[in-house]
């Protein structure tokens, strides 16, 4: 599948007091880095992706470099650019906002700030030798950049009560739950610590899937960080667990993240009872929203999966900037050169796969 690209037109509002310019500038220090995590934490657009536990726990597991754009006004931080550096053998060096993320790019006060971190990271993609400068935005942010719409993102509302699921999943969704539990005998179970656990269905899944599994010490990484709790959520069979999902809780959003089934138990429906196991749950803390994450178009299981629970998929506006004489690389999984790779995946032992999906995964930073 060739990539969408389009160019979105942003409209500005021209007031009459324009704010002065902010200064940008690379410096990560203890002050900056404080007033960085005071600044997501009340910025309405921010996500989990944009608070610096995230971009510490990818250099921790991955060592992509930080490249971390910070604007200020007057003393004040007024926008951040979390990015960070990769250098992929498949694709050159990278700058992306962020890196294994579902959301990313600038996050800022106004319009001008946010056209002056643009400034400095197209700067800094020049001045580095990068092919590519990477958002992973909701919205175009940008008004000079292309945006790739191959991705979309299906995040909605949760009820008030446990008891209002009933009607907030479409029948086909809540029979399918209520199958595995009658007729396969599958039960939910809430271990936040059994990431390994959870890694290893999440590894085997993503042989059969053809795709590369994250190392697990990401996931451990992840499940360190205070800025966000960790669930980890298993439907079992009496003590075997036949599916797994790790998920993010920010704000009052959980995000189930990371996926894994043993395909070898076929038992109909334990995903829709695991994601209902997490919908419980998440409604008994008093969380508003279920974000089930982004998902490529073209991807038609995954993609059918999310809108058969109710899920409507919402276009997210990927951004990119390519220096003069440079091209951004083609790192998906759509990509022709993978082709004969992904037939082979999925023949090879896990332990191969696993190892060399951890060495893959730096390379290809999502």
């Amino acid at each position: 599948m060739t990539a969408t690209t389009t160019t979105t037109t942003i409209t500005t509002t021209k007031t009459d007091a324009e704010p002065a310019p902010p200064v940008v500038h690379l410096v990560d220090d203890a002050p900056t880095r404080a007033a960085w995590r005071e600044y997501v934490e009340r910025h309405r657009e921010a996500t989990l992706f944009h608070h610096p536990d995230w971009s510490d726990a990818v250099a921790e597991t991955f060592g992509h470099q930080p490249a971390h754009l910070f604007a200020e006004r007057g003393g004040r931080l007024v926008g951040v650019l979390p990015l960070l550096e990769v250098r992929s053998w498949l694709a050159g060096r990278l700058l992306v906002s962020l890196p294994y993320a579902v959301y990313g790019g600038v996050l800022a006060d106004d319009r001008q700030t946010t056209e002056a971190l643009a400034a400095a990271a197209e700067d800094l993609a020049v001045a580095r030798g990068a092919r590519c400068v990477d958002l992973h935005s909701r919205r175009a942010a940008v008004e000079s950049w292309p945006c790739d719409t191959r991705y979309a993102a299906f995040r909605k509302r949760l009820p008030a009560s446990v008891a209002d699921l009933a009607t907030y999943l479409p029948r086909k969704a809540r029979a399918a739950a209520r199958q595995a539990q009658r007729r396969e005998g599958l039960v939910v179970r809430h271990d936040d610590h059994a990431i390994p656990d959870a890694w290893r269905l999440y590894a085997r899944s993503m042989r059969r899937l053809a795709s590369i599994a994250y190392p697990m010490r990401f996931f451990e990484a992840l499940a360190r960080r205070p800025a966000w709790r960790t669930w980890v959520t298993f439907a079992q069979r009496d003590d075997r667990p036949v599916a797994a999902v790790a998920s993010f809780v920010f704000r009052d959003t959980v995000l189930p993240y990371f996926l894994g089934v043993d395909e070898r138990l076929r038992c109909t429906g334990a995903t829709n009872l695991l994601y209902l196991g997490v919908m419980e749950r998440a409604v008994r803390a008093g969380l508003s929203w279920f974000d089930f994450g982004r998902t490529r178009r073209d991807n038609h299981g995954p993609f059918a999966f999310k809108r058969n629970q109710g899920f409507e998929p919402r276009t997210l506006e990927y951004q990119s900037f390519a220096p003069p004489g440079a091209r951004r690389p083609n790192l998906s999984p759509d990509n022709p050169r993978f082709a004969v790779a992904r037939k082979l995946w999925p023949r090879l032992p896990l332990a191969l796969t696993t190892r060399l999906g951890s060495w893959l995964s730096s390379s290809i930073p999502g």
